[in-house]
């Protein structure tokens, strides 16, 4: 083919200069890499907070005019002997909030003895009470100074034992445990993907080099986040998927790179010309595969939450630098190593290691009895599908580490010994012009509520509609500059797990229309109704650009619509899997997590916006090679055949490496992490097996002619603009029929 085209004059001169290319590309790597070096420190710590809600303005409300906020750290405090109201012992208490609120970075401080004694600071046995802490500055800020203050303040003296806890000091620990596990996994897969490249190639060049495109994708991809800390935050759990994204797309654009020039070597063509052949024919699949991620991902950028949009500087950064690693520095490699990469001997090579000729008489034999196969298929992909019916959202808590972390210690212990969680309080913020007498009615309404515990507020404590604690100089912290007040409504701990939007909502009803809600339930309340208010438009927005992007490489309306409702099947097998491991907790001691009853809803989110573009990815690989047979023949069965006979065994083999690189992180310490590594690896291999294997050919041979179908006008806007591996974009008219024999 002339080089006309821009793919074709990119791999034209890439072959003519590799030695330029391969230089700049080195340079580039030294640059990124002295960049990526420095991204772990800028890589902050977030909140599940929903920015601009109600609950947060009335956070920022209470901190300016009160002085006071959402206590993000607590101590817990033991007494050796007798019991925290033992005068050594709470005089040694007393002497440790002092000390606490000394520290720089503490901004607020109280504890069971400076709240005169408020029975919800204290253990039902009397044996331990609580020192609470707000902490000043940002959220990265505040668990940096937490990191110094941890350890000197966890003390096992003559009086008391001291070990620290908190929401802070939870998430402090699980993003030290995500920087473990992000350098364990780097030990893993390097290593476990050259093994696996070196089986499907047979050659150790071809597999160093594939390996080299997918870790310059992590090392461009660091480097790139680097640069996006220096306008927004980016949260320290993108570096994990990074790793993994960067080195399974890397590696799976580069398996069909050198597929190509490969089948170019195999073929007679000289090394120059296999180049830019493979430039020109899967540069194209790789191009439009690679947007397909990127639109999913992208759209995690519509949510106001740093931690998800994170994820979606990360997923973009491995797309383009995996995009460009396969189209501009894997090319101009091959132009250097030519021969050395080619097969060792005729008819040897992925397709053979993985059974091309499988997949064609898998594929035939499928579409011969398509209800026969077709049928079973759906019926086990639902059956995997059904408890995804009973997915239930909650909120994140301690039991997301490991049972032997101190700050998961502390927080079962607080569970466990004492009625209710001081630092889980909801805020109810009063505008003001209230009597005291007007106060008080409301806090006993406030605490009439089934599964609110105790109601602190400017005229005392309250609990089942009386009052049990006195005013005294505790409450003076309801005063503020304005002639308002607020109160402090402390839940059960059932009523927070399970109720807690009931109960919210009940508050803000008895508190009145002026009444404003904040602490870290409401947070969370808030949060949730924002991620998902937004999953409409981010869904439709997907499907719709997906829709687009599919039509351009097929030319048809069926196959796109076919592709969402296979790649809707993968996703309900994915929730299904996620209820019936991590929300019921079925395999919970072999993967080593409890199971809470929910899941926290941003994970499956992303989980879904990564799952829906990687199989998309995987539909255009497969659906390109598919539509490139169709153009040369016209037999839509043949081209099935032919195209998964030659795509079927990259696409396993990129699946087994994709899913090889998300497993590492089953071991994890984090649930977070395990649900990625194990809905990611389920979704990847029923896509690649159960998916392409019999539902394709099924769907495709029952479809016939109308697979290929499209308005008139529309086969116009392909004509000019359509993509794939052919030569030429436009349908062609057919008149062949399709070939008996092959069915």
């Amino acid at each position: 083919m002339p080089p006309r085209q821009p793919l074709a004059r990119l791999g034209s001169a890439l072959a003519r200069r590799p030695r330029r290319a391969l230089r700049s590309s080195v340079l580039l790597a030294l640059i990124a890499l002295v960049l990526a070096a420095g991204t772990m420190d800028r890589l902050v710590l977030s909140r599940f907070e929903s920015p601009g809600s109600e609950s947060v303005t009335t956070r920022a409300v209470l901190e300016e005019e009160y002085g006071t906020g959402t206590p993000s750290v607590l101590l817990m405090v033991t007494a050796k002997e007798g019991t925290v109201d033992t005068p050594a012992v709470a005089e040694a208490g007393r002497a440790l909030e002092r000390e606490l609120a000394a520290r720089d970075g503490v901004a607020e401080t109280a504890s069971y003895w400076s709240r005169g004694r408020s029975p919800v600071m204290r253990a039902e046995d009397a044996r331990q009470a609580l020192v609470v802490a707000r902490m000043a500055g940002t959220v990265t800020q505040a668990r940096a100074e937490l990191a110094r203050i941890s350890p000197e303040f966890t003390r096992d003296g003559e009086l008391l034992d001291v070990r620290v806890g908190g929401g802070d000091e939870v998430f402090r620990q699980a993003a030290e445990q995500a920087r473990e596990d992000f350098l364990r996994a780097e030990l893993i897969v390097i290593p476990l993907v050259l093994l696996l490249l070196f089986v499907l190639y047979r050659r150790f060049s071809a597999a160093a080099l594939t390996l080299a495109m997918g870790l310059f994708s992590v090392i461009g991809t660091l480097a790139l986040l680097r640069i996006v800390t220096l306008f927004t935050d980016v949260s320290t759990f993108a570096a994990n998927l990074t790793l993994v994204m960067g080195i399974g797309l890397g590696v799976d654009y580069s398996l069909f790179v050198i597929n190509r020039f490969r089948e170019a070597l195999a073929s007679g063509a000289e090394v120059p010309d296999a180049v830019r052949e493979s430039v020109t024919r899967a540069g194209r699949t790789v191009a439009f595969s690679g947007l397909t991620v990127v639109v999913s991902l992208a759209c995690l950028l519509l949510f106001p939450f740093p931690f998800l949009r994170s994820f979606a500087y990360a997923g973009i950064g491995t797309v383009l630098t995996s995009v460009f690693a396969a189209l501009v520095i894997l090319p101009a490699a091959l132009a250097r190593l030519g021969h050395r990469v080619a097969r060792r001997k005729a008819g040897e090579g992925v397709e053979t290691v993985q059974g091309g000729d499988w997949w064609r008489r898998t594929a035939l034999r499928m579409m011969k009895r398509p209800l026969l196969y077709g049928i079973p298929a759906l019926a086990v992909l639902l059956t995997l599908s059904a408890p995804a019916l009973g997915l239930t959202f909650g909120v994140p808590d301690e039991r997301v580490l490991p049972r032997e972390t101190s700050s998961r210690v502390v927080q079962q212990d607080i569970r466990e010994n004492f009625a209710a969680e001081e630092m889980d309080a909801i805020q109810v913020l009063d505008g003001g012009g209230m009597s005291a007498a007007d106060v008080e009615r409301t806090a006993l309404a406030l605490s009439r509520i089934d599964e609110v515990h105790q109601v602190d507020a400017l005229t005392g404590s309250y609990a089942d509609g009386r009052r049990i604690l006195d005013a005294g100089t505790w409450s003076a912290r309801f005063e503020g500059r304005s002639d308002g007040t607020w109160y402090s409504v402390i839940a059960t701990h059932e009523g927070l797990e399970r109720e807690v939007d009931r109960v919210i909502g009940e508050i803000r009803t008895l508190a009145g229309d002026d009444a404003r809600v904040a602490g870290y339930p409401a947070e969370l309340a808030d949060f949730r109704a924002e991620l998902t208010g937004r999953m409409p438009l981010v869904l439709g927005l997907i499907l719709t650009v997906t829709f687009v992007i599919l039509f351009l490489v097929t030319g048809s309306v069926l196959l796109p619509l076919k592709a969402m409702v296979l790649n809707a099947l993968s996703m309900a097998v994915m929730f299904g899997t996620l209820v019936w491991v991590f929300q019921d907790g079925h395999l919970s001691e072999l993967l080593g997590f409890t199971a809470t009853g929910s899941i926290e809803p941003s994970i499956p989110i992303l989980m879904f916006c990564t799952a829906f573009g990687l199989s998309m990815d995987y539909e255009v690989f497969l659906l390109s090679r598919i539509k490139e047979e169709y153009d040369l023949t016209g037999d839509t069965p043949h081209a099935v055949a032919t195209g998964l006979e030659r795509s079927g065994p990259l696409i396993t083999s990129a699946a087994v490496v994709l899913a090889a690189s998300f497993a590492t992180y089953a071991s994890s310490g984090i649930v977070f992490l395990k649900m990625l590594a194990v809905g990611m690896v389920v979704v990847i291999l029923v896509d690649a097996t159960l998916i392409r294997v019999v539902l394709v050919p099924v769907f495709m041979r029952l479809a016939g002619r109308w697979n290929w179908w499209a308005p008139r006008w529309l086969r116009g806007v392909h004509g000019r603009l359509g993509i794939g591996e052919s030569e030429s974009g436009a349908v062609p008219e057919r008149t062949h029929t399709p070939a008996a024999a092959d069915l």
